[in-house]
């Protein structure tokens, strides 16, 4: 059973009020403690190290999986390793995310390792969102690592916020793709204080027509540092797009570093990166209407981040 401090990060990082309808693991202070299958979706433990192995049923459709990672034991570190096996012609969604409640001295630590095999034509929808917190000097460190590997005429389409209490986070996310796939990833991240984040992206378009958008919002407050890399390959004829569009405050620091690479003379890749301050005319606007330049400011990320 959950306590009220994990039934809160429950909420918190997958909208559960309860166990959820359809397939789902969830994960508490570094054991599975809740799990069910479907007759489309199997969710078996690994043998060899901790996680879970997915298989979803070829023809799967309007179906929906939770995985989420909870930890309230201040000092533990808890690594996962999760394989999703995506069966062609699926249409699935996936809500995964991690929440950490630290209020003690030692650091609490979720490293998750997770690997999409998405099969031909198949669609899936990946929900990933990290929250931490609690008044402890130990520190809330995620650090997720994602594999995607789409085959022909495969989609997928990626989620990933961290907007609150994470002190530390290297997020890896690594894709190749073959012909006619599709893969769209939309990051949003919110550092304050002395917080840190990285964002490292690679993806391989391997396949002719394959094509990949990745497009990063984030906000830096406080003296906290966050650090954007996307790395494009374009290895035949492909189209690709990678964004990195930041607002820094305070004493922030914030580092886009977008590359492409082509070697195909049909391959359409473009990068773009932006980082600045809130323009003045948008807080003039809203303080018009009446509100403080704090209420004006709390808008316009608010809105940034959405």
């Amino acid at each position: 059973m959950l306590d009220l401090i994990e039934k809160n990060l429950l909420r918190e990082v997958a909208d559960l009020d309860g166990l959820p309808a359809g397939a789902y693991n969830i994960r508490a202070n570094g054991k599975s403690v809740s799990r069910q299958s479907t007759a489309n979706v199997e969710i078996v433990s690994k043998e060899d190290k901790p996680g879970i192995d997915i298989y979803i049923k070829p023809g799967t459709k309007n179906e929906s999986l939770h995985i989420p990672v909870i930890l309230s034991e201040s000092g533990l570190k808890d690594l996962v390793y999760n394989d999703f096996h995506i069966g062609e012609d699926c249409d699935v969604v996936i809500i995964a995310g991690c929440g950490i409640h630290n209020c003690g001295g030692g650091d609490s630590v979720h490293d998750g390792i997770h690997t999409f095999y998405v099969g031909k034509n198949a669609k899936l929808r990946y929900i990933e969102k990290h929250f931490g917190e609690g008044d402890g000097t130990g520190k809330r460190l995620m650090n997720p690592t994602t594999n995607i590997y789409l085959e022909e005429g495969a989609t997928m389409e990626m989620e990933a916020t961290q907007i609150a209490g994470v002190d530390d986070a290297i997020r890896v996310t690594k894709a190749v793709q073959a012909a006619g796939s599709t893969l769209e990833i939309k990051e949003k991240v919110l550092t304050t204080g002395d917080q840190r984040a990285e964002s490292r992206f690679t993806a391989d378009l391997n396949g002719e027509g394959c094509s990949c958008d990745i497009v990063s919002h984030t906000v830096a407050r406080g003296n906290s540092y966050q650090f954007f890399s996307s790395v494009l390959n374009g290895n035949a004829p492909c189209a690709g797009h990678t964004a990195c569009d930041s607002i820094i405050m305070d004493q922030a620091k914030v580092v886009a570093s977008p590359q492409l690479s082509a070697a195909s003379q049909d391959a359409s890749l473009i990068h773009e990166a932006a980082i600045g301050k809130i323009a003045g005319d948008q807080l003039i606007k809203l303080m018009t209407l009446g509100l403080t330049e704090q209420e004006a400011e709390e808008q316009v990320i608010a809105g940034f981040l959405r």
